[in-house]
């Protein structure tokens, strides 16, 4: 096995095994898992930034904002409608933020926008997944 071959067997691996845990997943842990996936997309276009590769830095800061714009069409505006207001304001803001980060070249953005989900997901963590 060459190893490009190696390294797609392990991609299609993971997709399944994603595939698996999201099939399993209650919605608390889809949220758990689109943070997690959100923050790892950031990382990664942080890393795609300081080695200069443009195309996977936009990639990344483009799943980034896609994920959290799945996290602001998830949110719950009947059961506070304030509460979600200002999440939805504050996933606004993010994703604006992101872009900026793109459009700059802009580490330090994308280390805000970290900081930012990074709370919300502690935040998230410890709600219990029952509620």
């Amino acid at each position: 096995m060459t190893p490009r071959t190696a390294a797609a067997a392990v991609r299609h691996y993971q997709s399944m095994d994603l595939h698996a845990n999201i099939e399993d997943a209650s919605p608390h842990r889809l949220i758990q898992m689109m943070m997690e996936g959100a923050l790892t997309k950031i990382s990664r276009a942080r890393g795609s930034m300081e080695q200069d590769e443009i195309a996977a830095k936009g990639a990344n800061i483009g799943d980034a904002l896609s994920i959290i714009e799945g996290l602001q069409a998830s949110l719950n505006h009947k059961a506070d409608e304030r509460m979600s207001e200002n999440f939805d304001a504050l996933y606004t803001y993010m994703m604006r933020r992101l872009l900026e980060a793109n459009l700059r070249n802009d580490a330090s953005i994308l280390d805000e926008v970290s900081g930012l989900l990074r709370e919300l997901k502690e935040a998230w963590d410890a709600i219990a997944d029952d509620v």
